[in-house]
């Protein structure tokens, strides 16, 4: 079987869909779950972090991450949605800390 060389999301879709799962997650494990190399993982967070999308809080000698669920999408096209219900699909509330999202 051949493994398809796109995806439907970007990096920075699935960095948001990593920090969904686990607020408190490393910049490492981010690498490690999208095969991608530290230093990008860093570089993603911190585009997240400078445009709004995610707050970063430090705890203790590691950072916990909250999505900021109510910001539009940057695409014209999409733009009446939101983090948050893009999220919802790819995401399952149940199994999700999610619910720690930063207040709007």
């Amino acid at each position: 079987m051949v493994m398809a060389t796109w995806s439907f999301l970007t990096n920075h879709a699935r960095v948001l869909v990593c920090i969904a799962h686990d607020p408190g997650v490393r910049l490492r494990d981010i690498a490690t779950t999208l095969d991608i190399t530290e230093r990008s993982a860093y570089s993603i967070v911190t585009d997240l972090t400078d445009s709004g999308y995610v707050v970063k809080d430090k705890d203790g000698r590691r950072n916990r991450y909250q999505i900021r669920p109510h910001l539009p999408l940057r695409e014209k096209i999409t733009r009446e949605r939101t983090i948050g219900e893009v999220l919802d699909v790819l995401v399952d509330s149940k199994t999700s800390p999610r619910a720690r999202r930063a207040p709007g």
